[in-house]
């Protein structure tokens, strides 16, 4: 099993090195690739990737459904492309890492967002029948962050991905509860890569104004994803803070994005362990302008604790805080009162 990209190139300028890197014989060995952008994929990032990869042929993407995947898949295919590159941010790089596990092709992201995790994991999250799947994938067996490009997303889209990443600290925490409470099996090397991720940004005082910070938020990201591919499960990244964000997702869509509802269930989840790294963690989501508490994502206290108890639901089987304390209705709403009385501003 792979357990890291062949390349992983964070810079600048990183995507003038996209026909060197393809034409390395263990991607493509006759060059036929094709390029996939998203919908929000101006023609200047096609312009800017096209020269580096000769006569590639484009296919845009409509959107980050389990149809368009399957439709892309369906086409690479029948174009009998030796790889596939995906330019674009989490949803256009997860239906592509889909789409080219159906068409049994190589996959090489080019992240144009540092938002979540999904950017190099083996997790291919997809919009489905009214909600999501998470389906899994082979990671990417490229990664490629250009500075320039990830400068173009919107900021609070780059913003979210710290949050994302700094939930390791809590899935990791919610893994050795279930080894110490269940039995489940935990990888070392699997936690040490998705702490490392996680505390490389905890503590940073510069921010996405910074190419530096940029730098380390992508190989966090990168790590995060890694550290999956080495557990052979989202374990090591999702915990109780994901399970609480797939519930607003269920509930209360369009409520956030991926990164700023894990870092708020990371957070509670700290606050429900009583663990004193809940107030770094705060302080963290708030430097960079995240939501930490319900009314921070536009939701009610009640809808917040209607979230919280409908998360074990959302990955059944998975041994959390959340399964551990096992709250009623009124023990939810009690600590979710007392939470945004210990971190509100």
């Amino acid at each position: 099993m792979l357990t890291a990209p062949l390349m992983v190139e964070v810079r600048r300028g990183a995507v003038a090195r996209l026909g060197e890197l393809l034409a390395d014989g263990r991607v493509a060995t006759s060059g036929r690739v094709a390029v996939v952008v998203g919908p929000g994929q101006g023609d200047h990032i096609v312009a800017l990737i096209k020269p580096t990869l000769g006569d590639a042929e484009v296919f845009r993407l409509p959107g980050g459904r389990m149809d368009d995947a399957v439709a892309l898949g369906a086409d690479l295919r029948k174009g009998a492309y030796e790889a596939v590159v995906a330019v674009g941010g989490g949803k256009t790089i997860d239906a592509t890492k889909y789409a080219a596990s159906l068409a049994g092709i190589p996959m090489v992201a080019v992240a144009t967002a540092l938002s979540h995790d999904g950017i190099c994991s083996p997790v291919s999250t997809l919009e489905h029948e009214g909600g999501f799947a998470s389906l899994g994938v082979p990671m990417p067996l490229a990664m490629v962050v250009d500075l320039d490009l990830v400068r173009t997303a919107p900021q609070h889209l780059v913003r979210a991905g710290v949050g994302d990443a700094i939930s390791n600290l809590s899935a990791v925490e919610d893994w050795w509860l279930a080894s110490r409470e269940v039995g489940e099996q935990v990888d070392g090397l699997a936690v040490a890569l998705a702490r490392t991720a996680a505390e490389a940004l905890l503590h940073r005082t510069d921010s996405v104004e910074s190419d530096e910070f940029l730098a380390v938020l992508a190989e966090a990201l990168i790590m995060s994803g890694m550290s999956m591919v080495v557990a052979g499960s989202s374990r090591p990244a999702s915990g109780g803070d994901h399970e609480i964000m797939h519930a607003v997702n269920q509930l209360f869509p369009g409520t956030a994005g991926h990164g700023e509802l894990a870092g708020v269930g990371a957070a509670f989840c700290f606050h429900l362990r009583s663990d004193p790294r809940l107030d770094p963690v705060v302080a963290c989501l708030r430097r960079h302008g995240l939501p930490v508490t319900p009314d921070d994502l536009g939701l009610t206290a009640e809808q917040f604790t209607a979230a919280v108890l409908a998360a074990p639901e959302t990955r059944p089987g998975r041994y959390t805080i959340l399964e551990h304390l096992s709250l009623d209705e009124s023990e939810v709403r009690e600590r979710v009162e007392a939470y945004v009385g210990a971190v509100g501003r």
